[in-house]
């Protein structure tokens, strides 16, 4: 089975051809990052206008690159959301067009599960298993029952993990995306110099909050104004280390939730584009280490956005037996778990 995959949720504009072997036949990612960055954020308008400018000519090359046209394929998987809605229509309509004029299957991918199959791509990851998903818009922990079956254990209350990375980068002048940039300038600093706080640490229940700490370094960047390099570097290690403190208590409740219904240990997957920062990788595989859990993070490339996920999603999903209608719609919100609570970033 081999699948095209098409992803144009946010600012990457992406495109992969995946077999069924695990095998990455072909992958291209487009960063509009240097589009963005004198916004200091993603504009939708420029990111829709960069996929229409670029995808089509991405695709040609993986489907080059794979050697293989377009009557090989047995499906195309095309984000059809949560995202920005005018750049999850680009890729939808172009992933619909060529199902329609090839005869082959199309797969409407949810951004999320993209991210949470990600790892069975790589490995052996059998259900079930206990999902972080940690990225720019969303910080979930799930249960991964299955392919379409997911049970929402918490949500972020308010803000999610990458977004406070990205305003914590911008209070301290380090530009956009600001995880990378947190991530080098925390490298240098002292994580004790400053005290952040800790939301809902210690709390029961596996939700997460994140705007009390992004307040507090406000106040914290202006009583220590004017800024040099130093006192830059310890405020992004204090921030980083705040979140990684939060993020391993939030996932310690999940994990003590998981296994007060099912005494086998559960393997621990994490994935989203935060996942990519080393800082959290490690600290989360010593949580793992120390719970006797299995620790599964994709490698960094298949962490952050990209297509090769969303075209595996596409084989996991007609593996599945299901498949959509050319007339499905994009969708700027789609939680995995319909029958959860609503939340912030759901």
């Amino acid at each position: 089975m081999i699948v095209l995959g098409i992803e144009t949720s946010c600012d990457e504009t992406a495109a992969a051809v995946v077999d069924d072997s695990r095998r990455i036949r072909a992958e291209a990612v487009l960063s509009q990052t240097a589009e963005h960055r004198p916004y200091g954020g993603v504009v939708p308008e420029i990111a829709a206008r960069s996929h229409i400018d670029h995808l089509d000519r991405l695709i040609g090359e993986v489907m080059a690159k794979a050697g293989i046209a377009y009557r090989d394929l047995d499906g195309v998987a095309a984000t059809a959301g949560p995202g920005l809605i005018g750049g999850l229509i680009v890729g939808l309509m172009t992933g619909k067009a060529i199902a329609a004029v090839h005869a082959c299957r199309f797969i409407a991918v949810n951004h999320l599960e993209a991210h949470a199959l990600s790892a069975r791509l790589t490995g052996a990851v059998p259900f079930p298993y206990l999902l972080l998903l940690i990225s720019g818009g969303h910080c979930q922990l799930l249960v991964v029952e299955g392919v379409g079956r997911y049970r929402r254990l918490g949500t972020t209350i308010d803000d999610a993990v990458g977004e406070a990375f990205d305003k914590g980068a911008k209070m301290l002048g380090l530009g956009y995306p600001g995880g990378p940039a947190i991530e080098a300038a925390a490298a240098t600093g002292d994580p004790d110099r400053f005290e952040l706080p800790r939301p809902l640490i210690g709390r029961p229940g596996c939700d997460f909050s994140f705007a009390g700490l992004k307040t507090a370094l406000v106040h914290a960047v202006r009583a220590a104004a004017p800024l040099d390099a130093a006192t830059v570097a310890d405020l992004a290690a204090a921030l980083q280390t705040a979140i990684g403190d939060v993020l391993c208590d939030r996932t310690r409740h999940a994990l003590a939730t998981y296994r007060a219904a099912r005494p086998a240990a559960p393997t621990l997957v994490v994935a989203g584009g935060v996942a990519a920062n080393r800082y959290l990788r490690d600290r989360l595989a010593a949580l793992a280490a120390q719970a006797g859990v299995t620790l599964r993070i994709p490698p960094p490339r298949l962490c952050t956005d990209n297509a090769t996920m969303v075209a595996w999603a596409g084989i996991e999903r007609l593996q599945a037996g299901l498949g959509d209608r050319l007339d499905a719609p994009a969708r700027a919100r789609w939680p995995l778990d319909p029958a959860a609570a609503p939340g912030a970033k759901a």
